[in-house]
């Protein structure tokens, strides 16, 4: 039996937080075992904001590190960089051709980030770059957090408009959200999405911090005037966010929390759930450590080569398709 497509990508900007591992990484190690996995460290959606050309270069290869340290096979599943497959961006163009100029402008996304970083065309037209990610390798699903879902509305709006328009030729991606960790939010302001963008460095655990940082971060994570561990996300977001935290790494309930932490004060719930981010990243780390850098390149390259020879084979199609064959 033919396993269906996944596809998915991550951006290169710097050490990654536990909100990608507990929302993302995680869940595309564990889909290797189902799907046909096609991952990449989309590095060209990462230049669509102002960066300095040597880090990034590092945070490219850091970032692969980082992926097969957290369990991304690259023996199971097709891993590379999106800049070494020209056929993304080809398959972008072609879809903007038929995406309105009024849909980019709903995009939320595409709103807040020009209000931090400046407006340009790549970061307007990233949702179609996305579309064509999702669709060169004909991905039949696609891990998506909350904050994702209206690209892919997007995207599935150019499956229908393009095989009506030439014929069938894209599957319809479906969304595959996790049920917990979709959204970690930040330590100093709970009420919005743990990100690396934001200028607290406090607000954030990266998964490379040393335990000292860890338990510092969550030593002064933001809860309230009360001392009960109690999880309720409209009147006590900090302890919820600590909560859901120490279930996703540890696999207890939120019940079995609260009734072991609910009146012992929110000093010895913090500790406790620092040491089992801790312990958690532990194995990532320890892998982390362990990968040469020489090889991950070679990986890389290797992946790409096999990722290009694939997704020609798909190009070649649309390209008929839409009357550039020949």
């Amino acid at each position: 039996m033919t396993r269906k497509t996944v596809f998915s990508g991550l951006q290169p900007s710097g050490n990654l937080h536990i909100g990608n591992y507990l929302g993302a990484l995680r869940n595309w190690v564990k889909l290797q075992e189902e799907y046909d996995c096609i991952y990449c460290v989309v590095d060209l959606h990462a230049i669509t904001v102002p960066l300095d050309p040597v880090e990034f270069n590092t945070d490219r290869l850091e970032a692969a590190k980082v992926l097969i340290a957290a369990g991304v096979d690259p023996e199971r599943s097709l891993f590379y960089y999106q800049s070494q497959v020209p056929q993304h961006t080809e398959l972008a163009w072609i879809l903007g051709t038929i995406t309105s100029t009024g849909q980019l402008n709903r995009m939320t996304q595409f709103k807040d980030k020009a209000d931090r970083a400046g407006s340009n065309l790549g970061l307007y037209s990233y949702p179609v770059l996305m579309a064509a990610d999702i669709l060169l390798f004909r991905a039949d699903a696609v891990p998506v957090g909350e904050d994702q879902k209206q690209h892919l509305e997007l995207t599935r709006d150019l499956v229908e408009r393009f095989n009506h328009r030439f014929g069938d030729e894209f599957p319809m991606p479906e969304p595959i959200i996790p049920d917990k960790g979709a959204r970690v939010m930040s330590l100093q302001d709970p009420t919005a999405k743990m990100s690396k963008f934001e200028p607290d460095e406090s607000s954030r655990i990266l998964i490379l911090d040393d335990p000292d940082t860890i338990r510092q971060r969550l030593k002064g994570a933001v809860t309230d005037s009360e001392t009960e561990v109690r999880y309720d996300r409209a009147e006590k977001p900090g302890v919820s966010n600590l909560i859901e935290i120490m279930s996703l790494f540890t696999g207890a309930s939120v019940e079995s929390i609260e009734a072991e932490f609910g009146g012992g004060g929110y000093g010895n719930f913090k500790e406790a759930v620092a040491e089992a981010v801790i312990a958690g990243l532990a194995p990532l780390r320890s892998n982390y450590k362990e990968l040469d850098d020489a090889e991950v390149a070679r990986l890389m390259q290797r992946g790409a080569l096999d990722a290009r020879t694939r997704a020609e084979g798909f190009q070649q199609a649309v390209r008929k398709r839409v009357g550039l064959a020949g």
